[in-house]
């Protein structure tokens, strides 16, 4: 080997090094990237789920989303949840949002929330098919929670717009 191509060589194996090493820095946990390969660690309460008069429906055990990362995965890394399981999805102001079923396995109930608790929208958002694109289905609603349970639980537990979820005072913000 000559000492002109060992010396390529040399160069294009450091840079590799030196790529590799951004790589793991930029995913690690406070990398500019957040972590995106690290599992995550959602906090965790209970919600209540009450009528307009204020008689509790059901409670619901929720992993608590209330930062940009959370929010953005979502429960798209989760098999299935039980009845009386989901996810609260917390912002830090009431406004509009969409939320899209991508990567999901199972159908959802999407129940949108005011600063007071109250029930403003309900989506029933099914599987998405395998057709390209189809994850991308948007379910609107205003709120500043978004409580995610297994598709139909709205329903059993005859919640609907008007009524009330009952967030604890340790999660809101």
């Amino acid at each position: 080997m000559e000492w002109p191509d060992r010396d390529r060589l040399v160069t294009l194996v450091a840079l590799g090094l030196v790529v590799l090493a951004i790589g793991f820095w930029a995913l690690s946990p406070t990398g500019p990237l957040g972590g995106l390969l690290h599992p995550l660690d959602y906090d965790r309460a209970t919600v209540a789920l009450a009528d307009e008069n204020g008689t509790e429906l059901a409670t619901v055990d929720v992993r608590i989303a209330d930062t940009e990362r959370e929010r953005y995965v979502g429960l798209s890394e989760t098999d299935s949840l039980q009845a009386g399981e989901g996810m609260l999805f917390v912002f830090p102001e009431s406004d509009r949002h969409e939320f899209i079923m991508r990567d999901m396995s199972f159908p959802l109930d999407i129940v949108f929330v005011a600063p007071n608790g109250t029930v403003t929208t309900i989506q029933h958002a099914p599987v998405p098919s395998k057709t390209p694109g189809d994850d991308l289905q948007r379910y609107p609603g205003t709120g500043k929670y978004v409580l995610e349970v297994p598709q139909g639980y709205a329903n059993t537990t005859g919640l609907g717009v008007g009524d009330r979820v009952v967030v604890p005072s340790n999660v809101t913000t």
